[in-house]
Order: structure tokens, then sequence, then C-alpha cells
């Protein structure tokens, strides 16, 4: 059974566009990339034409007489003559170009041509990402689909397509949710935080209701993102990268959540590692955090290169990376104990990145002061913060109160509460962070003004 995905509706629009361009849907594996293509083309085409390069190698000959669209249709139609290629009405689908980035040069022609649509899909890891880019500029559009956010698990576990209206209702009017909404919901959210968003995972979890199969899933996910590794990493130290990969666990659990490379290997430098965390973002497996040298904006000029954290782009790979005592017992009973910061933090890193937000941090040297995660709007700087707990928030009350910061004006904080708001700090249940960059878009801005501290 196809679970329902927010890419589902932008398909639809990108169909919509009298003068659409070539679409490139990248991701990390498995994240419901083929699945969705699938879907949507089935309702939209009356011809598809699908060739994946992983499975059937033999249809990289498809550009040896160059890219002109009607070279490569008969090159097709030699070596499968049951395609069909009816203008207007066809869909050439090819899937798992990372492996085969020369066909990205064929995007334009087939741009020009205009006669059938192409759609491009990838894990996009390394160095294959860049070759991609460089074949296509200019000449298509490009889609990074995501494991499912809790909006999507929301509607896979039966919950119609104004829940996130409802949801956000309460954000904007500043409304608390009952006791009994906000017990189902947190349920619900738990659920999400140790089952992730991996389609494969979700929808045994639907099917059974039970965890009985899904650490097995989210295992062998894990073993496919490390020989993935092995298989593409050209140019780079695979042992580096893994040992990278292995290590983003243990260090989100530590009190201090800044990556750091000596705890990798001994000695080891920015310069040997960075490209080794770059790799992993690029192949969708995590997210990086860069440190802010002073919260202020513009954001994306203001970061310290040597300071970052890094999350996993899908929380129930973090959980599954855990040794097998925690996350049996994650799924026995909830109890996150030394792991319940880094959890909470996380599953929140990956709401904002899949909300569309890069990630930034900040830590004051001299002081005890530093704030999770930082967004903006066109006329603030906001600090928001993760509480494992309803705790008090020191380093948010100096940010909005201190005249060292002009451009924070107010503080979110997610917790697990309910909705409320005081001292210029508004504060969200956790299963709510999805929301945050539509409500920040749809309330009305009111500054609030500093009481200078001289902090």
């Amino acid at each position: 059974m196809y679970l329902k995905r927010k890419i589902d509706s932008f398909l639809t629009d990108w169909k919509r566009r009298p003068s659409r361009l070539p679409l490139v849907i990248r991701g990390a594996r498995q994240v419901g990339k083929t699945e969705a293509i699938r879907h949507f083309s089935q309702r939209n085409y009356s011809s598809v034409v699908e060739v994946n390069f992983v499975e059937e190698p033999h249809y990289k000959s498809i550009i040896s007489e160059g890219y002109k669209p009607e070279t490569i249709i008969r090159l097709l139609s030699r070596l499968n003559p049951a395609f069909r290629f009816p203008a207007g009405e066809t869909l050439l689908f090819f899937d798992e170009i990372q492996v085969f980035p020369e066909i990205a040069t064929a995007l334009k022609f087939f741009q020009q041509d205009g006669r059938m649509d192409v759609i491009c899909s990838g894990s996009m890891l390394g160095l294959q990402r860049q070759r991609i880019e460089s074949n296509s500029v200019g000449y298509k559009m490009d889609y990074t689909l995501r494991s499912f956010d809790f909006e999507e698990f929301l509607w896979a576990m039966g919950y119609g397509d104004d829940i996130a209206m409802d949801l956000l209702s309460h954000l904007r009017d500043l409304r608390p949710f009952s006791a009994g909404e906000l017990q189902n919901y947190f349920s619900l959210f738990m659920d999400y935080v140790l089952l992730g968003g991996m389609p494969a995972v979700i929808r045994s979890f639907t099917a059974t209701r039970t965890f009985e199969e899904t650490l097995t899933l989210q295992r062998q996910l894990l073993l496919d993102y490390q020989e993935d590794i092995q298989k593409y990493a050209f140019g780079l130290d695979q042992a580096k990268i893994l040992s990278v990969f292995r290590h983003i666990a243990p260090q989100l659990a530590k009190e201090n959540k800044k990556f750091q490379l000596s705890k990798v290997a001994p000695g080891a430098r920015s310069r040997e590692y960075f490209g080794c965390v770059e790799w992993l973002c690029d192949a969708g497996v995590v997210s990086i955090c860069h440190g802010l040298n002073f919260p202020e904006l513009p954001l994306k000029g203001n970061i310290d290169e040597s300071k970052y954290k890094l999350y996993f782009a899908d929380t129930g790979l973090l959980v599954a990376m855990l040794d097998e005592e925690a996350a049996d017992d994650l799924r026995r009973n909830q109890n996150m104990g030394v792991y319940k910061g880094a959890l909470y933090e996380n599953v929140v890193a990956e709401a904002l990145t899949k909300s569309g937000y890069d990630l930034y941090y900040y830590k004051r040297e001299d002081s005890t002061l530093e704030e999770d995660f930082f967004v903006r709007t066109a006329q603030e700087l906001i600090p928001v913060e993760v509480k494992a707990g309803n705790s008090a928030t020191k380093s948010m009350r100096t940010l909005i109160s201190s005249d060292r910061y002009p451009e924070i004006h107010e503080g979110i904080k997610f917790v697990h509460g309910n909705v409320g708001q005081a001292n210029a700090i508004t504060t969200f249940p956790y299963f709510c962070a999805f929301l945050l960059k539509a409500y920040l878009q749809e309330r009305t801005f009111t500054p609030l003004h500093h009481s200078p501290t001289g902090l």
C-alpha cells in the first residue's frame, strides 16, 4: 500500500507547469524516491519508460551516439522494443543516476525538445553529485526527498489532511492542548521518535502497530549506508568517513554536543576530516549544524567552520545506532536515560531541516551561554531551545534581554509540555516542531523592546 507523501503534491504542481524543466529528485537511499515517482507516473502518463542504471547497467550505452533525444530514444527502443514514446504522454524515468552522472548532460536537450517529461532520481553521493550538477546546470529543477516528517507519519496513522492546520491553530492562538490531546500526540510522537521516518519502517509499524520488525529494518538500513560509503566515497578515506559516522551517536549523548574530532582519532585535524562530514551530508545521512561566531545576522556569513554539531537525518536511525540494550529499553518502556536530550534535540533538528531550515547554534566561549538552534524571519533572529523537560532557559533570557544582541527580541522553546508564553519566550510541545516555519510565516510580527541589563 502506498503511503501519502508531501512530494505527491509537488509532483502534481510540477506537471501542471506548461514549460516544466526536467526534474532531479535526490535523497538518501530508501527514503521513497522511486516509489513516489512510480505512484505519480502511473496516474499521469500513458507511457512510462523506467531505466535503473544499477539494475540494468547496459542502458548506459544510450548516450554512445550523443545526447540528442531522438538518438537516445532510438537506442532505448533498440534495447527494449516494448518501450513506447508518444509525444506529450511519456515520462522518461532515469533511476539511480549517481552511478551514471553522464545522463544529466542529456537533460538540456530533452528540455529544449519538449516532447516528453524527464525525471531523474538518485542518492547524489559524493563527487557524483557535483558531476550531475555541472552536467545539467540551468536545465533542471531539483527536489530533495527526506524520510517521513511527523505530519506524514500522522497521515500514515490515519489522520486527515487537516491535521497540521489543527495543530497550527493551537500555536497561532497560543491555545493549550487539552490533557487528552496532549497525551495522545505525545504518545504518537514518541512512536515517531523511535521509528524515525524511513518508509519501510513506517509501513511495518502501520501494518502491525508493533515494533517487532522495525529495529531489524533500521539496522539493515545502517548497514546499507555503510556499504554505500565503501562503494561511492571516491577520492576520500572510507575508513575516516565510517569512523565519523559511527561517532555521531555517542557524541550526541554527551553534554557538549559539539562534534569533536579528537574523539574520533587522536590528533585528528579538521582539514583531514571535514570532507568526510560533507560527504555524509551530501549523501543525506547526517545534517550539520554550524557554530556561529556571534548570534547576529546574516547567518551564513557568520559561521566558524571549525565548530559544528552533527545530527542524524532520521532520528530512528540514531536509535538504531545505540547499543542493543538501550534501543530495546526505549521500545519497551520509552525510558530514554542518558540519551533523552540527544534524541529530542536530534528530532527537532530533523524537523527544522525537513522544513527547509539550515541549522546554526551558538556557544559563547567565555561563559555558559549556549543556544541549540537559530532561525530567522525577515525582521529578527530567533533562538530555539530544546529542553528535555520544561526547565529554565537562562541563556535564552540573556539573549532576549541583553543589548548585546539587538536582533533578538524573543525565543521559542520546545518542551515536554503544553503551549504557553511568558517573558517573550513561547513554549511549544516537541511534536509541533515541524510547524515552526509555518507558524513564523503566518503570524504578525510585533517587536518586543529590550530591557538592557548589560549582560
